[in-house]
């Protein structure tokens, strides 16, 4: 009989999203405030990422920006829904 692995959950405050996004895009601008928002009631660090700084990043999600990841997984494109965020955080 083999054993069931089990994961743990990650808290929100071992979360780590990303946001990638460029200077001058509305769509940027607004999930920078969604994302901050609700790292800052989660206890989710964030951090972002310039799509023009990065050539990997630009070849990746160019056309999807603003992309947000969650532990480096992608989690969402071009809209952020702040309700879905802070599930995925598990908050």
């Amino acid at each position: 009989m083999s054993a069931l692995l089990r994961r743990s959950r990650k808290r929100p405050a071992d979360r780590v999203v990303t946001l990638v996004g460029k200077e001058g895009c509305h769509l940027c601008e607004d999930a920078r405030a969604v994302v901050s928002a609700v790292c800052e009631e989660t206890g989710a660090s964030w951090v972002e990422e310039d799509i023009a700084r990065d050539a990997g990043l630009y070849a990746k999600y160019w056309e999807q920006i603003p992309v947000v990841l969650i532990d480096g997984e992608q989690h969402t494109f071009w809209r952020v829904d702040p309700a879905r965020l802070r599930k995925a955080l598990g908050a």
